[in-house]
């Protein structure tokens, strides 16, 4: 992670769960860690905690699902940090709609957050990477084993196609950029159940064990092994399973 201090990471949806946890682990690489969410009253609290840490958080309120605010977003960190070098697309939602009768609104609505935000922050990366010359940089996309199988589950079929989608963009955008010969590399990083406070609102709390759940420290340290690998090296995607986990 040494080649990386210093530098500038946008973490979306940073608030709490895996964002706040892949924030803290950037942030105690050196990294510059722009963290954006809706509301930013917890990320300020944990932005005062990392003082002293190798790197700083910088937290910065922003509606995803606003194409203006995004880009709002970013010119802010270039006037202020000088542009992004890695993005991780955290930011997502899952709301429990079936194929039959799904609220067609509420599948946008998650669509929105979970595909279009993560396109247009990964498009924008790229050019505030290139614009500045730079031949290096590295997009992390989070998305989730619905996005590689659809599971029996009713509830889950449409957010397995918001995550279906993403995976498909993270792929495609790789052979774009390799057709290109650029150094900047993409991670599609694939997580089971993860101890958020999401699951904590639909599991039972007998199912919250090590060995049944990942913790989103998990996640933070797939996010740093995937930035760490050698520049010649691209790791295209994690899968993640707590040990005992038979999702």
């Amino acid at each position: 992670m040494d080649r990386w201090a210093g530098r500038v990471a946008l973490v979306t949806g940073a608030t709490k769960g895996i964002g706040e946890a892949i924030a803290r682990a950037l942030v105690k690489n050196g990294m510059v860690v722009v963290g954006c969410a809706r509301h930013v009253g917890d990320m300020q609290k944990a932005a005062a905690g990392l003082k002293g840490e190798k790197g700083r958080l910088i937290p910065i309120k922003c509606d995803l699902t606003k194409t203006e605010e995004i880009e709002s977003m970013f010119q802010k960190i270039k006037e202020q940090l000088g542009g992004v070098d890695v993005c991780v697309n955290n930011a997502g939602d899952h709301t429990f709609q079936d194929c039959k009768t799904g609220s067609l609104s509420d599948t946008k609505t998650m669509y929105d957050l979970n595909v279009f935000a993560g396109i247009n922050v990964s498009q924008l990366t790229i050019q505030s990477i290139q614009e500045r010359n730079m031949d290096d940089g590295h997009i992390i996309n989070i998305s989730s084993v619905c996005g590689n199988t659809v599971h029996e589950g009713a509830l889950c079929h449409m957010y397995s196609l918001t995550k279906c989608a993403l995976n498909a963009f993270t792929e495609g955008l790789r052979h774009e950029l390799r057709q290109q010969k650029t150094k900047i590399r993409t991670t599609v990083l694939i997580p089971s159940l993860v101890d958020t406070p999401k699951t904590r609102g639909v599991l039972d709390d007998s199912f919250f064990s090590p060995e049944n759940i990942l913790q989103p420290d998990d996640v933070a340290a797939a996010v740093t092994f995937a930035l760490s690998a050698p520049p010649c090296v691209n790791v295209r995607h994690i899968c993640l399973h707590a040990i005992h986990d038979s999702y």
